[in-house]
């Protein structure tokens, strides 16, 4: 019988003739609909709707269709559980429970946002969801930080409480770090979160403030890294609610009770239960080895990709590629940047000549001036000097101001010039030249062994990554396979009866999903069925098994590797700090010139009204040279005549011999 079905992201029609697709459709949107109700509900209580999505990812093939598939469960599921985490940690803050376990509480609630971070960044994921993965993405990792925060704001307020002030410090700054993180990240989200942002704010930074002004002024504690502290583990304190499809309370009677008899659909679900089991044990072992050796590799900080980046010193990197050949075609860069350098200097030298000048002359008018009035000491003032200097000898002032100026400008220019020019040479020359002024490393044949060995090491532990999970991916899949419907029906009804075996269940327990374990026979039945995964669950186990060798022996590479990786990195930052340089000399280049401009045309205009200036300079000494001549002669002529006498001395030199003494005879001479 065809199930037609509508996708819930692509909105493709799909189609299968199986019974259990609408199933799976049927528990899908039952956890939906759960979901809704959730959001719809006060924030009170932890029961989240993720139970029909885990048994709709641990009981159901994810082949029917997209939206089923493992990554978009295991993203409903973490979506489910970090909300319903959420709920818990804001009722564990009302209740004011101690700073340590709602950082914890806060911390997993970041863990369960993580783990459906990584799922939304599937490749598969991004391509189903299309445009609103960004937007969930951004919302996660928004998330992500602010209950970072919130987990650091209570790591601070532990350590306040136990008088650790350095760490509360570095707790307070790690808090409001994240959550300008996720300020960042929350543009465009309601103005509701944008307000709860905002109001976290003033906390964590009112928080961070307060402690660490009360170290720097009272405690005087060290603040330690964050990094040498003890992370903060979370504290899953919610689950799935255990959802079981052929619960009659549940589910109401059974309609196809003649068809299949009710005690195989419960034995199936027995069974169904038994594999659960299985897979949840497997995974626990799995998540755990994988939790190990993702930590592990964080702190080694090893990407195999770049682990040795020899291969990049061989090539020019694009961005200088673009550069050189951005010059390549203008080859008289240089030459034009130093020709405008020097036309600069050429106006600036002219223009200084002939401020220069222009003092000279002031200064020797103003010396004139000064002798003149000694002469004229004892005589009445004279009348004022011709007004032309005094303007000329402002408007020098202010010229010489600017030029003082501009001649510091003028300098920075030269020197940035000076600067840029070899840059700009090398960029503009053959390839050759520049790929030989990169730095490049020199390895010994034994680091060259060591990074081979290191290599080697890294690919066994991503081939081990690869082989847990397509071993991982085989179990799921022939769980998910395996129905043995066909033999329960042709099992006596007797040994099927549910209640003959074990007591049920404690209430609460996660495993609690039917009333009682199967009987006896039944169970024999079962454990014959699972012997078939026997296998798989070796090969695990030794995949499991190898990672603790293979970390040893890539602790030990790494130790040698050390040295290796210090010369690499030194190496790698003198090459980055090259192409940083040598770009920023070509893109300097536009403004050199621009600056080189604005400078000539500055020195253009000031040459012009200097050279104006000197001519009225000129033409203002020489009327005051005139006025101090017609001052003297008017002086000489209020002298009284000479007497008549023997004509030995000047007539003129003795009369004022006679009639002024020295300074007369100073007169005459001048």
């Amino acid at each position: 019988v065809p199930s037609p079905r509508t996708e819930i992201f692509s909105g493709k029609a799909v189609t299968h003739e199986d019974i259990k697709y609408e199933q799976a459709c049927v528990l899908y949107n039952l956890g939906a609909l759960h979901s809704m109700l959730g959001a719809m509900d006060k924030r009170v209580s932890e029961e989240c709707a993720a139970g029909a999505f885990t048994y709709l990812r641990d009981h159901f093939p994810h082949s029917y269709s997209v939206d089923m598939s493992h990554q978009i469960l295991s993203l409903n599921i973490n979506l489910m559980l970090g909300q319903a985490q959420e709920c818990l940690l804001e009722k564990s803050m009302l209740d004011n429970r101690k700073s340590f376990l709602v950082a914890r509480i806060s911390a997993q609630v970041v863990d369960y946002y993580k783990e459906a971070c990584r799922a939304l960044e599937n490749s598969e994921t991004a391509s189903l969801l299309g445009k609103i993965q960004k937007d969930w993405k951004k919302l996660v990792q928004m998330k992500i930080y602010y209950f970072a925060a919130v987990a650091h704001l209570h790591m601070g307020k532990q350590a306040e409480e136990q008088q650790k002030f350095g760490e509360r410090v570095i707790y307070f700054q790690s808090a409001l770090d994240k959550l300008n993180e996720a300020i960042k990240l929350a543009k465009g989200q309601p103005e509701t979160v944008q307000e709860a942002l905002r109001f976290t704010m003033d906390v964590i930074g009112g928080k961070y403030n307060s402690a660490k002004k009360d170290n720097d002024f009272i405690y005087h504690e060290a603040v330690p890294a964050l990094d040498t502290l003890q992370s903060v583990k979370g504290a899953p304190l919610v689950k799935a609610l255990p959802v079981n499809p052929t619960d009659p309370a549940v589910t109401g009677p059974d309609i196809f009770a003649k068809l299949v008899p009710m005690a195989a659909h419960e034995a199936s679900s027995l069974y169904s239960e038994e594999k659960a089991k299985l897979l949840r044990d497997v995974m626990a072992k799995i998540e755990a080895k994988n939790e190990v050796l993702d930590q592990f590799m964080d702190s080694m900080q090893l990407d195999p990709e770049t682990v040795d980046n020899l291969d990049m010193y061989n090539h020019i990197p694009p961005v200088l590629m673009e550069k050189c050949a951005a010059l390549s075609v203008r080859p008289d860069t240089v030459r034009n940047l130093v020709h405008s350098m020097q036309v600069l200097s050429g106006v600036f030298t002219d223009v200084e000549a002939s401020l220069k000048e222009i003092r000279d002359l002031l200064e020797e008018d103003e010396a004139q001036e000064r002798k003149l009035q000694e002469l004229l000491g004892r005589v009445p003032p004279a009348p004022a000097s011709p007004p032309g200097l005094a303007e000329v000898s402002k408007e020098c002032s202010k010229y010489l101001e600017l030029h003082e100026k501009a001649s510091f400008t003028n300098t920075e220019l030269h020197r940035a010039m000076n600067l840029h020019l070899g840059n700009l040479r090398l960029l503009g020359g053959p390839l050759e030249q520049v790929r030989a002024a990169l730095p490049t490393p020199t390895l010994s044949e034994d680091d060259k062994q060591v990074l081979q060995n290191l290599k080697r090491i890294l690919a066994k532990v991503q081939e081990m990554r690869d082989q847990r999970v397509s071993l991982e991916q085989q179990l799921r899949e022939m769980i998910q396979k395996d129905d043995i419907t066909t033999s329960l029906v042709t099992t006596d009804r007797s040994e099927m009866k549910v209640g003959l075996g074990t007591p049920p269940c404690p209430p609460g327990d996660p495993l609690a999903h039917s009333p009682a374990d199967p009987p006896v026979s039944l169970q024999k039945l079962f454990e014959e069925q699972l012997k078939k995964y026997d296998q798989l669950k070796v090969y695990l186990e030794q995949n499991l098994a190898a990672q603790e060798n293979v970390l040893k022996a890539l602790t030990d590479a790494n130790v040698k590797y050390a040295a290796v990786r210090k010369a690499l990195a030194e190496v790698e930052h003198k090459w980055n700090t090259t192409v940083q340089t040598l770009v920023a000399s070509y893109e300097a280049y536009e403004d050199l010139m621009k600056k080189s401009q604005e400078g000539k045309d500055f020195y253009t205009d000031l040459e012009g009204k200097a050279a104006k200036l000197l001519e009225r300079a000129r033409a203002a000494c020489q009327a005051s040279e005139a006025h101090r001549q017609q001052l003297l002669e008017r002086e000489l002529k209020k002298q009284p005549p000479p007497r008549p006498t023997a004509p030995k001395p000047p007539l003129q030199k003795k009369a004022l011999d006679e009639a002024g003494g020295p300074e007369a005879a100073e007169l005459g001479s001048l």
